[in-house]
């Protein structure tokens, strides 16, 4: 598609957030990076995020070595984000990130430069702190091509937020399909928002942090019936690739294979099919099917949890085991019960139960979920 200056933008864009690690497990398979960097341009891509606050910063001094001193400037676009949230105490100190990832990236302006991960809960940062205004005045300077926003909330913030700022050349959404309706996300909502602004779409999260590139067996299995040649992770990525106002579509590969297999269906993309929505609908009902545990996170069990259990939390993981198949629960649920109680500390006292308005059987719901993450 053409994008509102005028270039073919390729539909995949490389998310530079989950890059492969050397034997250490810290430092980035720089090496590997330029593979996969020289694979996606001979391919047609062009599109780079990165991040200031990505891996510590590592992520933009990789990108440097593996793109910038490697391809002529004008082959590619790289886009980077101002965090004013995080490890960012003052005004003074979210500014200077700027500055900083010009260094780390040594790509002398930014094609895209974001705002970083606006929610209910840190969007005024960015009115207090002058970001707007600043990422405008390099805009002017030229340091800054076009500015936008990542956005992690909900759809009436985001309406807000555009009509408080008309100029904004695009914004960065988390799409996907399992999201699509979810109301914790509001990916559809948040879609119609943009386009109602019509405003551009770069896509995150299109197969939700991995998720969806590794489903439930009845969810694998309407997509290999379907097309036994696609891999789940194909069916993600075309979903979103296929709406409209989308200018491409991140997909944070960690390793040459990932970036064959998403450059397999991405060089030369077609949208899906009527067939091929069809496909994608039954395999969202297939998730939905699933026998999860029917928590509202009311809160009203934690109030007086004597062990302070963060019950509604611990169940959301489990429910992303069970919907999702995901490998990586147990980070999911230590971070849930960090400084907290886990599910195996439950001593049946049955306050929980009890202060329930849906009436589920938590103590057993504990059980299982201590039989599972822990």
């Amino acid at each position: 598609m053409s994008d509102w200056f005028g270039k073919e933008v390729f539909k995949l864009g490389f998310g530079l957030m989950r890059l492969p690690k050397l034997a250490d497990g810290k430092s980035i398979d720089v090496e590997q990076v330029k593979t996969m960097v020289d694979k996606f341009l001979a391919a047609g891509g062009t599109y780079f995020d990165t991040a200031y606050v990505y891996d510590e910063g590592r992520s933009e001094e990789a990108i440097k070595k593996a793109l910038v001193e490697r391809y002529p400037r004008d082959s590619f676009t790289l886009a980077t984000k101002l965090n004013a949230w995080l490890g960012s105490p003052d005004e003074a100190t979210a500014k200077k990130q700027f500055e900083i990832s010009l260094e780390r990236t040594g790509a002398g302006y930014f094609d895209y430069y974001l705002l970083h991960a606006l929610q209910r809960n840190n969007y005024e940062v960015y009115n207090n702190y002058g970001i707007w205004e600043f990422v405008k005045e390099q805009k002017a300077k030229g340091l800054v091509k076009h500015y936008g926003f990542s956005f992690h909330a909900d759809a009436a913030l985001l309406d807000e937020l555009l009509t408080q700022h008309p100029d904004v050349d695009f914004i960065q959404l988390q799409l996907n399909y399992a999201d699509w309706e979810n109301p914790d996300v509001e990916s559809r909502a948040c879609w119609e928002v943009a386009r109602k602004h019509g405003v551009s779409i770069v896509v995150m999260e299109p197969v939700k942090g991995g998720a969806l590139a590794n489903p439930i067996p009845q969810v694998q299995e309407i997509f290999k019936a379907a097309n036994p040649d696609l891999s789940p992770a194909s069916w993600a990525i075309r979903y979103v690739a296929s709406l409209d106002g989308i200018i491409t579509v991140l997909s944070g590969m960690s390793n040459v294979a990932q970036m064959e297999d998403n450059l397999s269906y991405m060089k030369n993309f077609q949208p899906l099919t009527e067939a091929e929505q069809e496909v994608v609908a039954k395999a969202k009902a297939a998730m939905d099917a699933v026998n999860t545990i029917k928590c509202t996170a009311c809160h009203y069990c934690t109030e007086g949890c004597p062990m302070q259990i963060p019950i509604p939390e611990i169940f959301a993981v489990r429910n992303d085991q069970l919907v999702y198949n995901k490998a990586d629960v147990k980070r999911g649920y230590a971070w849930a019960t960090n400084n907290k109680g886990k599910a195996s500390d439950c001593i049946q006292c049955g306050q929980c139960e009890g202060a329930c308005p849906q009436h589920l059987p938590i103590i057993t719901y504990l059980q299982e979920c201590a039989a599972n993450l822990e």
